[in-house]
């Protein structure tokens, strides 16, 4: 793979599964819930787990209020359940699946309206670990937990206490951890917290950032000036590989790519890549949110796809004015305020 023609290339080549994948979902027989499937990863999330075990139901649940999502899901083979999370009496109503991904949550906005956050990031996790407590569950969490650590540093390991910087995004976050994790220990579901760090694909992530701001000839704020990154489809693939690894007391892992990103570095890389010449804004603090993968990396492998390669696609993706998802990471807050 070069470059990527169009949203149903990328999105067939990130959907495609590895053989390390099938392996270990034949380790987590029966069905998958996906809830939470309409976010930015859940679509190709769901796309991928049915083309791994295609004999299996792979149902996606979520209020569907994007226009044709719910068709395309269809159109892949995934089972679609339009429900609000937040009521108890629809969960109660969903399919008791034996594997779940719970990607749902609430980021953007979260500053503006702190009751949802908490009510979306900590009340619904409680509901789920209730509701499915006989099942697996794979959990979306966030590096957001953990507080920033030096950036000279190899990134927050496991065992790095939960701490956040303030913000009630942050401090949500933890309060989802904390109800799948209570639920572990009360009734015995079994859980993996998917610490994960940017996933990139093409319409958005920080390297979409990073690269749209500089050929648009737009400042790069380096105050947040180093980061993780990985491909989405590893991200996803990461996450269904550890349906297989859940336990009581809840496991977490921390998934992104291995190395520390400078997003100067990574600024300036772009505008080599595009003949421009960065507008560079403010200077690296000393600290940022970064993951040691080393564990994700002993239990899953290295990621399939390099950094080089995602370079390579994004700037050719934002080059010729491929779709974004307008949906920008807001990598540079330090604040907490989403």
């Amino acid at each position: 793979m070069v470059n990527f023609a169009g949203v149903e290339q990328l999105e067939e080549f990130m959907t495609r599964p590895s053989p390390e994948l099938a392996a270990s979902l034949a380790r987590a027989p029966g069905d998958l819930l996906v809830l939470g499937v309409g976010g930015k990863m859940g679509p190709t999330l769901a796309r991928l787990a049915k083309r791994a075990a295609p004999e299996r139901r792979v149902i996606g649940v979520a209020r569907f209020s994007e226009a044709g999502l719910r068709a395309k899901l269809e159109s892949w083979g995934v089972e679609c359940i339009a429900a609000d999370l937040l009521e108890r009496a629809a969960l109660e109503r969903l399919p008791k699946a034996p594997n779940v991904v719970f990607m749902a949550g609430h980021k953007f906005g979260a500053a503006g309206d702190a009751a949802f956050t908490w009510a979306m990031n900590a009340g619904v996790p409680f509901m789920v670990a209730e509701t499915w407590r006989e099942s697996r569950i794979v959990v979306f969490s966030t590096a957001c937990v953990y507080p920033f650590v030096d950036v000279a540093g190899g990134g927050a390991a496991e065992e790095t206490p939960t701490t956040p910087p303030p913000g009630d995004y942050a401090a949500s976050c933890v309060g989802r951890e904390r109800a799948f994790d209570h639920g572990s220990r009360r009734w015995g579901t079994r859980v993996c917290l998917v610490r994960l760090e940017y996933a990139i694909d093409m319409r958005y992530g920080v390297l979409y950032d990073v690269a749209s701001k500089v050929f648009a000839g737009a400042p790069v704020d380096v105050t947040m000036g180093h980061v993780n990154v990985i491909w989405q489809g590893d991200a996803n693939e990461a996450a269904l590989r550890l349906l297989a690894h859940c336990s009581a007391p809840a496991l977490a892992i921390n998934v992104s790519g291995p190395e520390v990103l400078s997003v100067r570095a990574l600024a300036l890389e772009f505008g080599r890549r595009f003949g421009r010449t960065p507008r560079i804004t403010g200077s690296e603090a000393p600290s940022a949110w970064l993951v040691d993968t080393r564990a994700a990396q002993k239990l899953l492998g290295p990621p399939r796809v390099p950094l080089a390669a995602m370079l390579d696609w994004t700037a050719d993706w934002v080059a010729k004015g491929g779709e974004s998802l307008g949906k920008p990471t807001h990598f540079e807050a330090r604040d907490g305020r989403y």
